[in-house]
Order: C-alpha cells, then sequence, then structure tokens
C-alpha cells in the first residue's frame, strides 16, 4: 500500500503521517509526502516529492503507483489561489486517481464551512444530507465544490471516493488560543475587536475568556474536533470498503458550548468571562453515522479539550507559529 497525502506538513498531514506509521495495522504501509510551501524529511517509508496540485504533471507524478490518497491540501481566504489549489488541484488529483491501475481509494477531508456552520440557523442536528450553504468567502465556497466534486466523480466513474467533514480542528493549546483577547488569538472572532481596547487589553493580561452568545441569546454552541480523533476516523475509513462512496461528519460527540466551557474554567482556573453578542446560530453535527459504519469513537469531551490546551506547555524551541488564521 502506497498513501499519497497532500498537506502532508500540515496540522492534520504531520499526525496522520505520525499514527499511520506507529499503528501496526499498516505497517507495511509506505507514504509519499507532496510538499509545496514547506518540507518534511523524508524515512525509510516516506517520500518526499515537491509541486503545486494546481499543475497537472505533478498530480500525474505524484499519484504514479499509488494506491491510497488522503487529500488534506487547501487554501483559506485566498482568492487569488483557491481556486487553482483547492478546485483544480482536486480536479487533477481525482482524474489522475481514475486513469490510474492501482489506485483504490481517495479519502477527502471536507470542512463544516460548506454547510455554513454558525452563519445559518439549522433546524436540526446537521446530519450529511444538510445542503451544502458556503458562508461569504472563497473557503467555504471551495469546501462545497471539493465535496460536490468527489461525490460526482463517484456517480460518474464510480470511483471509491470518501469523505470525513471535519469542523475546527485542535491541537496543542489551540483552544486556549481560541479564545484569547490579544493579538495571538487563533482563528476567529477576532475578540479584541469586539469590546473596548482597554478592556481587550485587561481581558487578555487577566486570562478573561469570552461567553459568545447566539442570535437568541443563549451560550453559542459551535462544533470542533481534536486533530488525534481526526487522524482516528481517518485510519478507520482507510481500505475500509464501508467508507465507499460516503460522507461522514467527524466531530466531537456534542458541539462546545460557550457557556460551559466558561463555568469549567471559572470553577478549575478562577477565570472570568465576558458576554459577546453575535447574530451567529448554535448549531449540532451528528457524528453517528461515522460511530455507525466506521466503528470510530472520538475520544475528546470538552473538559479534555479545555484541559490539554491549558496544560499543553511549549519549550523554547517550539514558537507557536499560525499557518493560516485558524
Amino acid at each position: 500500500m502506497l498513501i499519497l497525502v497532500t498537506g502532508a506538513t500540515g496540522k492534520v498531514g504531520r499526525h496522520f503521517i505520525a499514527g499511520l506509521l506507529d499503528d501496526v495495522r499498516f505497517s507495511k504501509v509506505s507514504v509519499r509526502a507532496l510538499c509545496h510551501n514547506r518540507l518534511r524529511d523524508e524515512t525509510d517509508r516516506v517520500e518526499v516529492v515537491l509541486g503545486s496540485i494546481a499543475e497537472r504533471h505533478v498530480a500525474a507524478a505524484a499519484l504514479a503507483g499509488v494506491t491510497h490518497v488522503v487529500h488534506l491540501a487547501t487554501c483559506k481566504e485566498t482568492p487569488d489561489d483557491v481556486m487553482d489549489v483547492t478546485v483544480k488541484g482536486l480536479f487533477w488529483l481525482l482524474e489522475e486517481f481514475r486513469l490510474s491501475p492501482t489506485a483504490r481509494q481517495f479519502i477527502l477531508i471536507g470542512g463544516d464551512a460548506g454547510i455554513g456552520h454558525f452563519y445559518y440557523r439549522h433546524a436540526g442536528p446537521i446530519t450529511e444530507d444538510a445542503p451544502h450553504r458556503a458562508y461569504p468567502g472563497s473557503y467555504a465556497l471551495s469546501k462545497v465544490l471539493e465535496e460536490v466534486m468527489l461525490e460526482q466523480f463517484g456517480i460518474q466513474y464510480d470511483t471509491n471516493g470518501c469523505c470525513l467533514r471535519a469542523p475546527w480542528i485542535m491541537e496543542k493549546d489551540d483552544f486556549k488560543y481560541t479564545l484569547s483577547f490579544g493579538d495571538d488569538v487563533f482563528g476567529g472572532p477576532d475578540w479584541k475587536t469586539l469590546v473596548p481596547e482597554a478592556d481587550a487589553k485587561r481581558y487578555a493580561k487577566e486570562g478573561t475568556v469570552p461567553l459568545l452568545r447566539d442570535a437568541d441569546g443563549h451560550p453559542l454552541k459551535r462544533n470542533f474536533v481534536h486533530v488525534d480523533d481526526l487522524v482516528s476516523a481517518i485510519l478507520a475509513a482507510l481500505d475500509n470498503p464501508r467508507a465507499k462512496r460516503q460522507l461522514f461528519n467527524i466531530c466531537m460527540d456534542r458541539p462546545v458550548d460557550y457557556g460551559e466551557v466558561a463555568a469549567y474554567l471559572a470553577r478549575t482556573r478562577g477565570l472570568d468571562s465576558i458576554d459577546i453578542p453575535s447574530g451567529f446560530h448554535s448549531n449540532w453535527m451528528d457524528n453517528s453515522k461515522a460511530k455507525y459504519l466506521l466503528d470510530w469513537q472520538p475520544g475528546y469531551d470538552l473538559e479534555m479539550l479545555i484541559d490539554s490546551a491549558w496544560q499543553y506547555a511549549r519549550s523554547q524551541t517550539e514558537p507557536r507559529i499560525v499557518w493560516y488564521p485558524g
């Protein structure tokens, strides 16, 4: 088994390759890591190739002899690149995959941006049957187009594709910094812009956390997944016949409730919180399909997500680097 991993140096790519190489079930598997802006080291089981999937010849060379593809490469809010890399790049990969005599499975990591996550009101739990509804911007649109393209290749050519749709992916101390009122905030909202400047500085210094409220005034519920749980889902889907042409929500069992976050941090760490009103909508992704078909189960709940982020200690040789904002 030779697995092509795109986005191999990203958050998910690094964890997936490490998890795969450590898993006894895949002890004879080799990895071809496709790298563009950043590189990783080669080993006896990891081969590195360079280039952009926006170029068909790169996709063709990367897929030569490959049996499985785990497609992680993406763009964020970069309109100049997103169509070439995310959309055309996926098209070239799928074209080469369907023409390949060795290709067996294509796994795409999708995102809840394709269903609008908290930008739109949902009448009930979000299942895999929820319609695509991109929120404003190029990133969400690209996630819709990715999922639709993979699905259509399955319809057109009966390709063995699988999409794992993930919400916001956390690792290390990410979750702690999603709640920062400082310049070090990870992702959005950018809390310091929602309160007076002097208050933001004080909140950042004291560790005060935002208690985000939804459009109805209730503590917002928003979906997250820890990278370890996403990796375990990819490994569960890999070469699994029950994953063929399926879409799975991969997320925590319950969404993160900002009210519960504030209460837990107050109780365990003595941190204050401040209410932040919004026009966002609470939502709840349903992960039962992945549990049933893949026999997968997330390991992280709210308390574990919080505790792991606050307890993570960075060494001086591991500065916090955010390659993209969220």
